[in-house]
């Protein structure tokens, strides 16, 4: 061996070997920083309104990993901009496990109607666990002269643009989820955007607009008192909260998906220990009887997926509502 190869291979020993000493600190550092973890509460940022469908399981979830935790789990709400100023204050927190984000289909759905967003909906996160997801139903007004979703596609094709539909805004999962029935469907509805899901629930059941695509959480009390007739739930498989209800697929509507999700996520470059911990104590939370009792009620199917699950998850709903958006020609900005 030459002088100078020799320095050279010297050299690049010498740099392997503080990177392996650097690597040797930094995993037992990275071990202990976890068995610590937490040490203090954590702030469960949940970037929408108290009492909604995200704010119950938010809640839930606080107060299970409460319970598994020697600290306390606070939801803390920042409602606002389409669920994107909470979600903000997480992109921009310490990656140290102690502020956390409740996300839900707004997370994936901003992307495609919004130019410009404060963070990156994947780069400056990182994914914990799918926690639950949950159908939307098809409803009408008891007026309709329909029983099944078959009768609903043939009395809209005889009355194009007649017949209106409610969701709770433009740009909301309900919206989506009724403008891509009529793409399935092949039907022309019209869309009747309200600023919120009592004003839109409300005028449904007065029959000012004949159908919606709610959340089971408000659908079912209404549909259980006649107000509300209930035609199918918008996943592949029926749910268990509702399992004499058809699914749009099996109605005729082929391949026809659609469901609200719930998920956990963290700062860009949070440690994987870290990561790892809230992911196996969300996991055997959304197994307890009561946990799954609570969700299974509600509409909701427990999930619990690993990181790499939800990041692939993540990936393909947001490319499946930018699709959609560009669809519809739909925009906010």
């Amino acid at each position: 061996m030459k002088p100078r190869d020799r320095m050279d291979w010297n050299a690049g020993r010498a740099a392997l070997g503080a990177a392996c000493a650097a690597l040797a600190v930094l995993l037992p550092c990275q071990a202990a920083f976890a068995q610590e973890y937490p040490a203090k509460p954590i702030r469960l940022v949940a970037p929408f309104s108290p009492g909604g469908g995200g704010d119950t399981v938010a809640r839930l979830i606080a107060q299970k990993l409460s319970d598994a935790f020697p600290q306390q789990v606070i939801v803390d709400n920042r409602p606002g901009a389409g669920n994107i100023i909470g979600t903000e204050i997480v992109a921009k927190a310490a990656p140290d496990g102690y502020t956390i984000l409740v996300a839900i289909n707004a997370h994936a759905i901003n992307p495609g109607l919004r130019r410009k967003l404060p963070y990156d909906p994947i780069a400056d996160f990182t994914p914990v666990t799918l926690i639950a997801s949950t159908p939307y139903i098809l409803v009408v007004h008891p007026s309709l002269p329909v029983r099944s979703v078959q009768e609903l596609i043939k009395l809209a094709k005889s009355r194009p643009g007649q017949i209106n539909y409610a969701s709770a805004g433009s740009g909301t999962p309900a919206h989506f989820a009724a403008e891509l029935f009529k793409l399935g469907a092949a039907v022309d509805m019209v869309h009747v955007p309200y600023k919120g899901v009592t004003g839109a629930v409300i005028d449904l059941m007065a029959g000012a607009v004949q159908v919606m695509f709610p959340s089971p959480v408000t659908a079912l009390p209404q549909v259980k008192a006649g107000k509300l007739r209930a035609l199918a739930v918008t996943t592949l498989k029926r749910s268990r909260a509702m399992p004499e209800l058809p699914t749009i697929h099996e109605s005729g509507v082929r391949n026809y998906e659609f469901s609200s999700w719930y998920g956990l996520l963290a700062p860009r470059n949070t440690a994987e220990p870290v990561v790892n911990r809230l992911q196996q104590a969300v996991a055997k939370a959304v197994q307890l009887k009561d946990v799954q009792t609570r969700l299974v009620g509600e509409g909701a199917e427990p999930v619990g997926s690993t990181p790499g699950e939800f990041l692939q998850f993540l990936k393909e709903q947001i490319a499946r509502y930018g699709k959609l958006a560009r669809a519809i020609g739909l925009r906010v900005d």
